[in-house]
């Protein structure tokens, strides 16, 4: 059975409520139009992209076809929702782009090495964030 993703809809998953609202303006300032659907720990993440839990209702929360994921995470971590992402059948071809203040070579190595699409710095700038987008695409936002 194929997947069906959601093309305008994006689940992003921050706890810090600064790097969200950046987040939420630098998609205004990039043009880039997308359905956002907000969860601030990796357990609400999961349930959301399983269905399970407070997030059931398959219409009500489709799968994304992307995800912005922070990795310091109350809960399960980033890098867990990551792997499991990347390791079901029906998941594993959604688009994550990690979202860390982290900026070292062994660290961006490792997120690749687990799954990553694609690595933004924090604070997100549309820049940043429309560069990420347009890579992983292969063409502009």
């Amino acid at each position: 059975m194929a997947t069906e993703y959601f093309e305008n809809e994006i689940l992003i998953v921050e706890d810090n409520d600064f790097d969200f609202r950046f987040m939420m303006k630098s998609f205004k300032k990039s043009g880039y139009s997308a359905c956002v659907t907000r969860v601030t720990t990796g357990d609400d993440a999961l349930d959301y992209l399983f269905n399970e839990g407070n997030f059931s209702d398959k219409e009500a929360y489709p799968i994304p076809f992307m995800i912005l994921l922070d990795l310091g995470l109350p809960g399960v971590d980033g890098d867990e929702v990551l792997c499991k992402v990347k390791s079901d059948e029906l998941l594993k071809n959604i688009t994550v782009i990690i979202m860390t203040s982290i900026k070292t070579e062994h660290f961006i190595e490792k997120c690749y090495a687990l799954g990553a699409d694609g690595y933004v710095m924090k604070p997100v700038t549309a820049e940043g964030l429309t560069e990420a987008i347009r890579n992983i695409n292969g063409d502009s936002c």
